[in-house]
């Protein structure tokens, strides 16, 4: 996910995105647990993607 796609995004959806964000990376977590994962690199992606929705929401609510 770009930073500029983070960016055009209302609250809610980055609110949802977040929700969705994290559900995976429990799923990730729980395969990698148990050996099943196969693509290990999502799990890194999915790590920075919900810090930069994270920064996009902070950055938003201090400019509200």
């Amino acid at each position: 996910m770009k930073i500029d796609d983070v960016r055009g995004m209302t609250p809610d959806q980055l609110s949802q995105e977040l929700v969705n964000l994290k559900k995976e990376q429990f799923n990730l977590r729980f395969q990698k647990a148990t050996g099943q994962i196969e693509k290990t690199h999502r799990v890194d992606q999915v790590r920075k993607d919900i810090a930069r929705i994270k920064t996009v929401l902070r950055t938003k609510q201090a400019q509200a």
